[in-house]
């Protein structure tokens, strides 16, 4: 069983909320002038400098693990520059509170919690930290050598606590609340909150899904110098009947792409190949990427997104992807945890597809091959064989793979930490396949074997005392459970949705 570890609340004495970046540099005129405007307690916008520091000084603490005149093991080893990193493990130069895990809570000395004390505050210890430079901070990075997990919340404020900019965060935080028009009208109200309307910090995370209907190169336009800090940015749906434009939506990804690590494309029916160009050259960052029924993108288009070599997620369900675009997809993005290949026709062989996978995607998590018509026995074989870590695995309504091939009881064998399983309308199945699952898939928590004519109650019990975690069983069209059989397995197994769908 893995160790609990303390929980800590970090109070970080930054100046003010968040540092600003622009993509070009400042100059030293510019440099000087903000960092007077700092020192001054005015907010000149924009701040154009990126600094990077470290914790001046330990300005207090709940507890630590060292004792008092010595610095092995104590919090006085947060301030300034790290000597143990890159290095993981139990080093006397960190930092260590002295108590850990629940074991406090559960001797002699512990003592009653008082009434009314928020759920969600679980911090049993805190450091306060200050910095040399007041700044916007946009990042905060903590190395946990030794059993991380520890740093629950990180908060930030002025060390003046009269500072003219506690106002300003808490007009900050107000309109955080906003939708993206409430905040666009509010800017026309005054200087003051158009210039917190207006500021980059307020759109970091920005969805034009909900507008989907008004969303056109004027509205990108007028949001560009808003979106300069933007980290994930949802224009799904937008932009059809040339309401945005392939030029529009270029200018857009120039100014605003530096920081992105999450585009959500859904439907983006004004992609072409220049806009995937762009992507990949403009998004350095980027991790997450859904062309999701970017149907009309043409099949070479897709060889762009082989250059975002840290993506972990690519959803291309419904798109044109063919297969040489793929092997490259593939061959380049090795980080990949999370892949949609759903209803992708234009790939001709999926057993390669599954071989490069096994090969270079050690790392995937989650894996949608629906409908996928010409993937066999083999391919399933190289799959589960390279990449064991997977959780989630989507086979509906793929006719080419047999049961009696042993394919399944092939993915239940190697595939431990499956949590997801479909094998929609696969007629198939068999109570072989399902007492494989119960005997090596116990974290299941989802199976779809709708369609199945061969899996008895019998097995489906097996399943049941064997998954504690399963929480959706589709035993749809299944022609051996009837409806009394459903009933008496949600009798036994009340946490289960059975979902039964019967002809007439």
């Amino acid at each position: 069983m893995s160790p609990v570890f303390p929980m800590l609340t970090v109070l970080s004495m930054f100046y003010y909320i968040c540092l600003r970046r622009q993509a070009r540099t400042a100059t030293r005129g510019e440099m000087m002038n903000s960092r007077r405007a700092i020192e001054s307690n005015s907010r000149a916008l924009p701040i154009n400098v990126e600094i990077v520091q470290y914790a001046k000084e330990v300005l207090d603490f709940s507890s630590h693990y060292g004792s008092e005149n010595s610095m092995s093991y104590t919090m006085w080893n947060l301030a300034g520059i790290p000597n143990v990193y890159p290095s993981s493990g139990d080093f006397t130069q960190t930092a260590v509170f002295r108590t850990y895990g629940t074991w406090w809570d559960q001797c002699p000395s512990a003592q009653l919690p008082f009434k009314r004390t928020p759920p969600n505050f679980y911090s049993q210890d805190y450091v306060e930290l200050a910095f040399e430079e007041p700044v916007y901070p946009t990042a905060v990075h903590v190395l946990e050598t030794y059993h991380p997990g520890a740093v629950i919340r990180i908060l930030a404020c002025s060390a003046n606590p009269y500072s003219q900019n506690t106002p300003a965060e808490l007009i900050q935080l107000i309109l955080s609340h906003l939708t993206i028009p409430d905040l666009c009208r509010l800017a026309q109200t005054c200087k003051l909150l158009y210039r917190h309307c207006c500021d980059p910090l307020q759109y970091i995370h920005l969805s034009l899904q909900p507008y989907w209907t008004k969303i056109n190169d004027t509205s990108l336009e007028y949001l560009l110098s808003r979106c300069t800090l933007v980290q994930w940015l949802n224009l799904s749906w937008t932009g059809n009947r040339g309401a945005i434009s392939v030029s529009g939506f270029s200018r857009f990804m120039k100014v605003c792409g530096s920081e992105l690590v999450r585009l959500e494309l859904a439907c983006g029916h004004f992609l072409n190949e220049t806009c995937l160009e762009v992507i990949a050259e403009m998004c350095p960052n980027l991790q997450e990427l859904n062309l999701s029924s970017c149907d009309k993108l043409p099949p070479h288009a897709f060889n762009h997104i082989a250059k975002v070599c840290n993506l972990k997620r690519l959803i291309l369900y419904r798109t044109k992807v063919e297969q040489t675009a793929l092997l490259s997809i593939l061959n380049f993005c090795s980080e990949l945890q999370h892949l949609s290949l759903g209803s992708c026709v234009m790939i001709e062989d999926y057993d390669l597809i599954a071989s490069m996978m096994g090969a270079k995607c050690k790392k995937l998590r989650t894996l949608d091959l629906w409908r996928c018509k010409n993937i066999t026995e083999n391919g399933i074989a190289e799959l589960a064989s390279g990449c064991q870590l997977l959780e989630e695995l989507d086979l509906g309504w793929c006719p080419t793979l047999q049961s009696s091939t042993g394919c399944f009881t092939s993915l239940a064998r190697k595939l431990p930490n499956l949590q997801k399983l479909f094998l929609t309308a696969n007629r198939s199945v068999c109570d072989t396949d399902i007492e494989e699952l119960a005997a090596n898939c116990t974290r299941l928590q989802q199976l779809d074997i709708l369609g199945t004519r061969m899996v008895s109650p019998a097995s489906l019990r097996k399943l049941l005392e064997s998954c504690k975690d399963l929480s959706l069983l589709d035993v749809s069209f299944c022609s051996q459970i009837d409806n009394r059989v459903v009933l008496e397995l949600n009798a036994s197994f009340p946490n289960v949705f059975i979902k039964k769908s019967f002809t007439q």
